[in-house]
């Protein structure tokens, strides 16, 4: 498991504090988003940050989504390598565990301002994401709540590396508990590659979600977002599997890249 937070360090925000539940199911929204220095070029987090701060008001518009979605962010770049999101609020490259989780009500959600730098650690960001969300799940049961299959979203413009920004293959010590989580539906993963095409990063998103991964030409954060939102509306919908394999070949028919899943 993860580690928590020192008892001597600053009291973290709780963010359901004054949040009054219903019985509705909450639907656990976490966004993996890659912010190495390769974003620089194009002025990709720029795009990355208007999607973002569109994406969120979006959310607190739509009705539905707004009173069930949960959202967290993890970030992967920066001096610390990953940085884990309540909100806009950094907390660092510890996650906190329940109550004091990343995840705030969609209605809440305010993105950070993201800036490009440093590595692309992704295999220790989705590492973290599966932590966080199996203890948001476990939380919620505690109190009696019910909730949806999340949905766990990995963006990266690149190949996964380590700390000295070399090619790494350490992604692959996931895949055994990937595969278990796909079986037992523990999270949908969606992988999504942007930007020019690398060699091997594209076999790297296949491995990591064999029935939902792309790479798209462009930066098209926004349409990325988007087609988060309506996967959230067929899972609050119950719909089947292909409903979710058309709303991603919807988008990769858009911008290109991959093949349609089976």
């Amino acid at each position: 498991m993860y580690p928590t937070a020192s008892p001597d360090e600053a009291p973290l925000p709780v963010p359901y504090m004054g949040f009054e539940f219903d019985s509705a199911q909450r639907l656990p929204l976490l966004l993996c988003l890659d912010t190495s220095s390769s974003l620089t070029q194009s002025k990709a987090i720029d795009a990355l940050n208007e999607a973002l701060a569109s994406w969120a008001e979006s959310l607190a518009e739509d009705t539905a989504l707004s009173a069930a979605v949960d959202v967290a962010l993890i970030t992967f770049g920066g001096d610390e390598g990953i940085t884990v999101w309540q909100g806009a609020t950094p907390l660092g490259a510890v996650a906190p565990r329940w109550p004091h989780s990343p995840f705030v009500p969609a209605h809440e959600f305010r993105p950070p301002l993201l800036r490009a730098h440093g590595v692309t650690l992704m295999d220790r960001a989705l590492r973290l994401a599966m932590e966080v969300v199996a203890d948001y799940k476990a939380g919620l049961r505690d109190e009696g709540l019910t909730y949806y299959r999340p949905q766990i979203c990995v963006v990266t413009d690149g190949a996964p590396s380590d700390e000295q920004g070399r090619f790494s293959h350490a992604y692959r010590d996931l895949l055994p508990e990937l595969r278990r989580a796909e079986e037992e539906r523990r999270f949908r993963l969606f992988a999504v590659g942007v930007g020019e095409r690398h060699s091997g990063a594209e076999g790297v998103l296949k491995e990591l979600a064999p029935h939902y991964h792309a790479w798209l030409d462009g930066f098209p954060f926004a349409e990325l977002l988007t087609a988060m939102s309506h996967s959230a509306r067929a899972t609050q919908g119950g719909a089947d599997e292909a409903e979710f394999q058309e709303i991603f070949a919807r988008l990769k028919r858009r911008r290109g890249g991959g093949q349609v899943p089976a």
